[in-house]
């Protein structure tokens, strides 16, 4: 098991030139680093690997930006654009020797609006066709994909590990897994630790952070629970602090995140990665 950060906690968008966050990240206690990737044209991946390389880090995932333009149920512009830049992300982690490429790869975030089953259904079959696609493409480049439940105010699509496990189920292809959130599972689970349970040994990744968005560990989830299920399903991959504040005012807007949760961005990875090495590790 190694232990992550996300960087838009420390900046939006994600260059080259934002490697220099790399030596802070060691310093932290960071194994890896999960860069929210909102265009492979951001970055040179050849050059991004090596700061990974010369810092003692790896790129543990890519989290995916599924703007309003890049939509797998969307148009069919929003659709083919979706899939150009899920390919061209999935291209560079070849670079950057990254595994797994995560989020709610399927939708828009923010895509949120009432459907008849009909409708649904039809958006699901569209999802599952392109996945199946994606898949076969992630699993030409030797790399994965594990998609993410979204609250309800992100998403009206995949909003618990049920739906994503029938998902996964759906595209039935030995690359895709699911992604699981504890901040979206707080919301959404009636028991996060039987959704851990459930995903079993199809969870491909994991992100931890407080129930208000803040630093793992000082607020309500029953995080003992969340280890146990952790280790009965035995997973051992990335466990990543994903939290935001104000100061990235992008993803702010985006995340609904209007006030400080903690006294510091710096206070919310450093304190949060030594919690989850004690709690999880």
């Amino acid at each position: 098991m190694n232990f992550g950060v996300n960087t838009f906690l420390f900046t939006s968008p994600f260059t080259t030139e934002s490697v220099s966050l790399f030596p802070k990240f060691k310093q932290w206690g960071f194994d890896s680093v999960e860069i929210a990737l909102e265009d492979a044209g951001h970055i040179d991946a050849k050059a991004v690997k090596k700061a990974l390389d010369d810092n003692g880090l790896v790129c543990g995932s890519i989290c995916a930006a599924m703007g309003p333009d890049r939509d797998l149920r969307g148009d069919e512009i929003q659709q083919q654009n979706a899939i150009n830049y899920i390919k061209s992300v999935l291209d560079a982690m070849v670079v950057l020797d990254c595994p797994v490429l995560i989020g709610p790869l399927y939708s828009s975030v923010g895509r949120a609006e009432p459907v008849d089953k009909e409708e649904y259904k039809k958006q699901w079959a569209t999802v599952v066709k392109h996945l199946k696609s994606l898949s076969e493409y992630a699993a030409s480049k030797g790399r994965k994909l594990a998609i993410e439940p979204l609250n309800r105010y992100e998403t009206d699509f995949i909003n618990t590990a049920a739906q994503a496990v029938q998902m996964v189920k759906d595209v039935d292809h030995d690359a895709i897994y699911v992604h699981l959130d504890s901040y979206h599972m707080n919301i959404e689970e009636k028991d996060p630790a039987k959704a851990i349970l459930l995903a079993g040994k199809k969870l491909g990744h994991f992100h931890a952070c407080g129930s208000d968005r803040g630093t793992p560990g000082g607020d309500q989830i029953n995080w003992a629970k969340i280890a146990a299920a952790l280790k009965e399903v035995g997973y051992n991959k990335s466990i990543v602090i994903e939290s935001f504040t104000p100061a990235v005012k992008v993803i702010a807007k985006a995340a609904s995140i209007w006030r400080d949760f903690e006294p510091s961005q710096e206070d919310i990875a450093e304190k949060g990665v030594k919690f989850l090495r004690s709690a999880l590790g």
